[in-house]
């Protein structure tokens, strides 16, 4: 009986003390950590970051506040230069999306995404062919066939910075359909969806949680995905429609592709520990009734990747982005 007593009081003890050893290894923020927004006020990576720091906020997943900052210059530079800069920092994340390719490829700025610390992709994010819900274009066809009719550079397609994904994309429909646009750039989604809206652009390439509000309010019609397959979201939004009802471009006839990384990185010089509370706190996140309804209201692909998988996908798509903005004449010229 004492020897049973006994053993039990050991392994009680073990238990404890190994509790206490991974309690005193582990980490967490010891002041407010700032989550830096690489571009302009209500687009979607601002929406996106704002999300979740309702959540975190509204579930108590951390001791710390976490605090938005939107850092868009230089088409997001000055917001990776800032987190590049802050070696050693935890206190510093960054969500991302394709400027943390395009803006190094196009400005020739010192900064690569190795210059960071990848945590998790949290989900990828669509684009949309939108217009003016006035307009007489029902169909893909119906807008194609106006631009081509349009004296060269008369149709204006409103998007989200240069040189960028929103451009690329529309260079990407020039080739298509032969044509030429007058592209006019603009600080972030929420405004490029203000402008279509207000008639001052002719059609834009906007993500869905960018311009779901519009669609819902009867002011813009959605023509297609730029997904190899449809939305899987099945909700009425708009006019009896839900997004899985809106057909991909590619079976419209433009054979065009792409999806929009939204991820976290943190600043370099990151443990192994810092970097896993992030991506238990994202996960927790993730599990909350909160983002399941952003995931559905923004027609987001809810990919999730961490670690050797998550920077083995970054590096891809950043071959993927220098061949598209190679192609598309954007890469910053020695000197430049």
């Amino acid at each position: 009986m004492k020897h049973s007593v006994l053993q039990t009081a050991l392994a009680a003890i073990a238990i404890f003390g190994a509790g206490n050893m991974t309690a005193s290894a582990a980490w967490e923020p010891v002041r407010p950590v700032e989550f830096i927004v690489p571009a302009g006020t209500g687009g979607g990576a601002d929406q996106m970051a704002r999300t979740i720091q309702g959540i975190v906020t509204k579930h108590s997943l951390m001791k710390q506040p976490m605090v938005v900052i939107n850092k868009s210059g230089g088409a997001g530079g000055e917001g990776f230069l800032d987190v590049k800069g802050s070696g050693n920092n935890p206190h510093k994340i960054i969500i991302t999306l394709s400027n943390l390719f395009t803006t190094p490829l196009a400005t020739g700025i010192p900064f690569s995404w190795k210059d960071m610390t990848p945590v998790a992709m949290l989900a990828l994010d669509e684009f949309v062919l939108w217009v003016n819900a006035e307009k007489p274009y029902a169909t893909v066809k119906d807008y194609v066939d106006a631009v081509k009719q349009a004296p060269a550079g008369g149709m204006k397609m409103g998007g989200t910075g240069s040189k960028q994904e929103d451009q690329i994309i529309t260079v990407a429909l020039e080739k298509a359909t032969g044509t030429k646009f007058t592209y006019i750039p603009y600080k972030g989604g929420g405004e490029v969806a203000v402008q279509l809206v207000g008639n001052h652009v002719d059609s834009t390439v906007n993500n869905p949680i960018e311009a779901v509000a519009q669609w819902r309010g009867g002011k813009l019609r959605p023509l297609c995905v730029f997904d190899g397959k449809q939305m899987a979201y099945d909700e009425v939004v708009a006019d009896g429609k839900g997004w899985k009802d809106i057909p991909t471009c590619k079976s419209q006839g433009l054979d065009i592709e792409y999806l929009m990384l939204r991820g976290i990185f943190m600043s370099p010089k990151a443990t192994k520990d810092q970097v896993e509370y992030y991506v238990e706190l994202f996960k927790k996140v993730r599990a909350t009734p909160e983002w399941q309804d952003f995931m559905k209201s923004g027609a987001f692909n809810t990919t999730f990747l961490t670690g050797a998988e998550y920077a083995k996908w970054v590096e891809t798509e950043e071959k993927r982005h220098e061949t598209l903005m190679k192609e598309a004449g954007f890469l910053a010229t020695p000197g430049n």
